[in-house]
């Protein structure tokens, strides 16, 4: 994430004035934490599917499966960087296909839909939680993704913006149908009887509480595509950590072989969180909070018109926007310890209120007032400190135009043409260094 802001601050620099792009150093930092954190909450919820869905479809112990796809893929990101993620995505991306086409022909075929489920199900009526997921998925999805490392990689790895935009498009459509294909298993589950099941399971693992009805050997063949699933995306979790903490938190001037210990370290409480935190909605919903908070305060900073944004206000803004939400839940609650349980959404989306939706409104406008306030607040001081001490006030001048900076692998120019920049020296492991950033000499105002 921040070295995206770097890499929107080398257009601005060549195309005219800088923005907030150039966020300051404490800025960067701040962001680089919340990418981990939310990386953090993707292992997790990752290895939490995984045994839950081992558990579900054969009945057994999810732990012993867990340990060793985090040995498994620690071992080869170790040994084959960032480009082994690549190879592992296009598995991955074999395996959901495949996974769709298999079940769609099976549950097609051996499944039978109880017909007086449909209308006692009450799913294809009007909700509550219907409505507010309209405004709740937008919002959560698309603040979120400002944080998934795994994004900014590709995008920095994509030869040129034609191959950007030609890969996006056809990951969203295959996205699109594989969603609603799945989405629609979980309406089968309910009108089949599979979900919720004797004991009720979860939601979220609807889609194999139907799979598991089917015969054991379509069951095996799901079960491989589900571990290399899982394998796929939790090495691209962990190069996204190992690539965040190397380029944007210690620029590059620690080992990577340190870096790549520290995640190793991080993964043995991953597996614990992982099973004490059976449900994975809520894990989610953590990380969409955080970057619902967080994200609108930073992209105003991005617009060049907006150049007088600093650090200060989005660091405020975003702290200060989850600061917001415990305030609506102490307010909505009636008490403090359901506003701060209310920041981990203990009850999920089905608490069947407004708790969660106001969260989610709280989290992104609350985040904006602070930022607002913040932003009087510093400017403010600086108009008062310049009166006192005679120098003029330039809060809101425009900082001079400058020479813009260069990448050090494949950079794009003003003109759009990427050019390829040679170093005498080639990094200790490339491929771990996905288009690294030469930052600009002029160092970003946090304040």
């Amino acid at each position: 994430m921040a070295r995206f802001l770097f890499a929107a601050s080398t257009q601005a620099d060549a195309q005219g004035p800088p923005t907030c792009a150039h966020p300051g150093i404490v800025t960067a930092l701040y962001l680089s934490l919340l990418t981990l954190i939310t990386l953090f909450l993707y292992m997790v919820a990752e290895l939490s599917a995984l045994q839950q869905i081992i558990n579900a479809l054969t009945g057994l112990n999810g732990l012993p499966a867990v340990i060793v796809e985090c040995a498994v893929t620690t071992i080869y990101t170790s040994l084959g960087g960032f480009r082994i993620s690549f190879v592992t995505d296009n598995i991955q991306g074999a395996m959901v296909v495949g996974l769709v086409i298999l079940a769609v022909i099976t549950v097609g075929v051996e499944t039978e839909i109880d017909k007086s489920l449909v209308d006692s199900s009450g799913l294809l009526k009007s909700s509550l939680l219907g409505w507010q997921l309209i405004y709740i998925l937008p919002v959560a999805v698309l603040t979120n993704d400002f944080f998934i490392s795994g994004f900014w990689m590709r995008t920095f790895a994509s030869k040129t913006d034609k191959d950007l935009v030609i890969g996006t498009s056809i990951a969203t459509v295959a996205v699109t149908f594989i969603l609603g294909l799945v989405g629609a298993a979980g309406l089968l589950a309910a009108w089949t009887g599979a979900w919720p099941g004797n004991p009720p399971q979860d939601g979220d693992i609807a889609f194999f509480l139907l799979l598991e009805q089917l015969p054991s050997w379509v069951v095996s063949i799901i079960l491989v595509m589900v571990v290399s699933l899982s394998t796929a995306a939790f090495d691209s979790f962990q190069s996204a950590m190992v690539s965040t903490g190397s380029n944007d938190l210690f620029r590059n001037k620690l080992n990577l072989w340190w870096i790549r210990f520290a995640v190793i370290l991080i993964i043995f409480p991953v597996v614990v969180v992982a099973l004490k935190s059976p449900d994975i909605l809520q894990v989610y919903l953590i990380s969409d909070l955080v970057s619902a908070s967080s994200i609108p305060v930073l992209v105003i900073g991005l617009s060049d018109a907006c150049y007088w944004w600093r650090g200060f206000e989005v660091v405020v803004g975003g702290l200060g926007g989850l600061l917001t939400v415990f305030i609506f839940g102490t307010i909505y609650f009636g008490n403090a310890h359901e506003g701060a349980y209310l920041l981990l959404l203990e009850n999920g989306l089905y608490a069947d209120d407004w708790s969660a939706f106001g969260a989610f409104v709280a989290a992104p406008v609350g985040g904006l007032l602070w930022g607002g306030g913040a932003f009087a607040l510093r400017v403010g001081f600086q108009w008062i400190r310049a009166k006192r001490k005679g120098h003029r006030f330039d809060a809101f001048d425009r900082p001079p135009p400058t020479q813009p900076p260069s990448y050090r692998g494949g950079a794009q120019s003003v003109d759009g043409d990427r050019e390829e920049h040679e170093s005498p020296e080639e990094p200790e492991e490339p491929q771990e260094r996905v288009a690294p950033i030469s930052i600009s000499p002029r160092r970003g105002k946090f304040f």
